[in-house]
């Protein structure tokens, strides 16, 4: 098996704001397997937040080339645990790998990759559309640059509630607010019973990571439900959130990729809590596997490829909220040359 790296620096169509920073390039690290014919691709965007740059993935990805080079037809699940040993330090990098290793295993199996898994699509849930933060004239008008059924609002202002009261007037869609662990446990309870009336959906992530006695006391009082995000980064971390939040969102590249987004999905599951999947600008490289996770879904954001400029891949395409496949096998992914 060959690993083939390339780096990209994807244009968004607009400055992208959270509570915490703003960009106008992502730099992206695309994962290229190759094996008896066949092409499996993989991503990881780079993040401040994390001390993730694209050149760490890289470096870390090539010592380990000697590794991948030996693998000959190990299942998914086989594959992660022995590239887990080697990139415990780096989920950013194994999360790449990992999603470029179950694309191409499911093309050698001749499947789309959630056929692999035995998924019915029958009632995937529709993605939201992210509106950064900007200016209340710049939110709205970004939001009818794009009509849409769902929306995920930015949120960690001094007029949070001013801007999701200047939305409305304008949309009857679904909204979700992310704070990005920008507000406090006497704010989120506040602002919870003002957005709740503006038909808001859910809070994502309002306090600090760390702060799980804030958390504890959302989850008991807030009169929304609060979905972890920055506190739920690895498999482990999902029983720490039960009792602390309503759900959790699952991003493939703080876990390490697919295979453990999978159990950490099912694990939520069985502790009655609901289940998302969110992205982090990736490309349609990055979003086409997210969207093989939707059978097991209450909830995705997967519109980082709307947000860019250009981009860089063909597979599934997003209309309305809905997701369609692409007709090819594993995630259905083509580089455009």
């Amino acid at each position: 098996m060959k690993l083939i790296l390339r780096t990209f620096n994807l244009k968004l169509k607009h400055p992208f704001t959270i509570s915490r920073e703003s960009h106008t390039i992502q730099p992206s690290l695309i994962v290229e397997l190759q094996s008896g014919g066949y092409s499996g691709f993989g991503e990881a965007t780079s993040n401040p937040y994390y001390k993730i740059t694209v050149d760490s993935m890289m470096a870390n990805l090539e010592k380990i080339i000697p590794f991948i080079e030996s693998v000959t037809d190990e299942t998914p699940e086989v594959f992660w645990q022995k590239a887990n040993q080697l990139l415990q330090h780096d989920m950013f990098a194994l999360c790449a790998l990992d999603i470029a290793y179950n694309d191409l295993y499911a093309q050698q199996q001749g499947k789309k990759l959630y056929e692999l898994w035995g998924y019915s699509t029958d009632k995937n849930p529709m993605t939201d559309y992210t509106i950064g933060i900007d200016s209340i004239e710049k939110m709205v008008s970004k939001m009818k640059e794009l009509p849409w059924p769902i929306y995920k609002i930015k949120l960690g202002t001094q007029e949070d509630i001013a801007i999701v009261t200047e939305l409305r007037k304008h949309t009857d869609a679904i909204f979700r607010i992310d704070a990005n662990c920008g507000w406090t446990v006497e704010e989120t309870l506040n602002n919870a019973v003002e957005l709740k009336k503006l038909g808001v959906e859910f809070l994502e992530q309002p306090l600090k990571a760390d702060n799980w006695e804030g958390h504890k006391v959302l989850f008991r009082n807030s009169v929304l439900p609060v979905i972890a995000d920055e506190s739920c980064i690895i498999e482990e971390d999902v029983a720490k959130c039960y009792n602390h939040f309503h759900g959790v969102n699952v991003k493939l590249v703080k876990c390490g990729g697919l295979t453990p987004a999978r159990r950490m999905i099912s694990q939520a599951r069985k502790l009655g809590m609901k289940t998302m999947v969110g992205c982090m600008t990736e490309s349609t490289v990055g979003i086409s596997a997210i969207a093989h996770l939707l059978p097991e879904l209450d909830f995705v954001d997967m519109d980082g490829g709307l947000l860019l400029a250009e981009d860089i891949a063909t597979g599934i395409t997003l209309h309305d909220g809905k997701i369609q496949y692409s007709e090819l096998n594993g995630t259905g992914v083509t580089l455009i040359s």
